[in-house]
């Protein structure tokens, strides 16, 4: 229980470098001596010193002899700073308490091993499901190389995100709309259809309450290249970059408007007409952009679920209802044939923004025959 204890104050500090942090994970630490937590740390920004490291300056002299609670296994290689195994060596820690190893194969025990090794007393294990929760997005990607993909939508209770005419303004409430920008603020990137830029003209930055948010990186699917280098997306001059991911054949006109009005452009293979899903996840975890954020709309969201992307569902709905069968559902294009056959998903929980309700789920998978018996 003294374990646990500890163990969740680590991954309270931890989840403070939400969306500061990625390609790296969420890292918190604490140092306890005779009962007494005596230093506190968390990752804070990538390419910044370790948790481990920050809880260690913040103890000092008194991390002799005492005890480290750490989320995630100490690295014990030369990254974009020293091994931290090394800092608990020369700091005197004399037993080291980790949730999770690291979930990179090729290091994967190999900080536990060299502490242990130096008769520090390593125990693993301790709150692992939550910090292995807490770093889904980058555990996915040091695994596949692809981004964690989120797919979110906002809908009425009868399936509708937007009325026949288009108008969707709004959905949902403010408080799920403020939560849809901490959404942005964890992801690397945030992924929309040309259909949803025509008809929002978004801007699709993070605005949190305070400000202080960090905007992810744009990928806008339009096959044709018919973006208006007017958009706004197009504008932002921010930090990340918008990359519009075209088809072949595109016009030089074309593309030299769009890069002229600030737009990365990215040419992509086709599968049945419409940008290759598969191909584009892999590209963007070659970027190095190791989450994602699907926003919309329909048709990108019927592609993503049929090309199998999707790895986790935020799904929103408003007290609301259309009442008709001339809204745009939350899916559109082609679904299977029979119910047997449909994609299964496993609810994580329910949360309420508001008066409306959140979904929180994961795909599992298409369903088999054998499923099916």
């Amino acid at each position: 229980m003294r374990d646990r204890f500890y163990m969740q104050m680590a991954l309270a500090l931890a989840a403070r470098g939400r969306g500061r942090t990625l390609p790296n994970p969420m890292v918190g630490a604490v140092v306890v001596r005779e009962g007494r937590v005596v230093g506190r740390g968390w990752h804070e920004c990538y390419g910044g010193p370790h948790a481990e490291v920050n809880a260690l300056d913040a103890a000092g002299a008194a991390a002799q002899g005492a005890t480290l609670y750490v989320t995630l296994e100490p690295c014990n290689h030369t990254g974009q700073t020293p091994p931290c195994t090394r800092r608990i060596l020369a700091a005197g820690i004399r037993r080291l308490v980790v949730a999770t190893r690291d979930p990179n194969p090729g290091v994967a025990g190999g900080g536990h091993a060299f502490l242990q090794a130096r008769g520090i007393e390593v125990v693993t294990g301790v709150c692992a499901a939550e910090a292995a929760r807490l770093n889904e997005a980058f555990n996915h990607f040091i695994r596949t190389r692809r981004p964690f993909t989120i797919l979110k939508c906002a809908a009425t209770l009868d399936g509708r995100i937007a009325t026949r005419t288009g108008s969707s303004r709004w959905v949902t409430g403010e408080a799920s709309r403020r939560h849809v920008h901490e959404l942005r603020h964890e992801a690397a990137a945030i992924m929309v259809g040309i259909n949803t830029v025509r008809s929002d003209d978004p801007r699709l930055t993070t605005r949190l309450e305070g400000g202080g948010g960090v905007d992810p990186t744009r990928v806008i699917l339009d096959t044709a290249l018919s973006i208006n280098p007017g958009a706004k997306v197009l504008q932002q001059g921010a930090e990340r970059p918008t990359i519009v991911v075209t088809g072949p054949g595109v016009s030089a006109e074309r593309r030299e408007a769009v890069t002229a009005a600030g737009g990365q452009l990215l040419a992509a293979p086709l599968d049945k007409g419409r940008i290759d899903l598969r191909w584009l996840m892999a590209q963007l975890g070659a970027m190095g952009l190791a989450s994602l954020l699907i926003e919309g709309g329909s048709q990108v969201a019927g592609a993503a679920l049929r090309a199998g992307v999707v790895d986790k569902l935020c799904l929103f709905y408003a007290p609301k209802l259309l009442g008709g069968d001339d809204g745009i559902p939350i899916c559109s294009g082609e679904g299977p044939a029979l119910m047997r056959d449909s994609l299964p998903v496993r609810i994580q929980a329910v949360h309420r923004f508001g008066d409306d309700l959140m979904v929180e789920a994961y795909p599992q998978g298409p369903r088999t025959a054998a499923d099916a018996d």
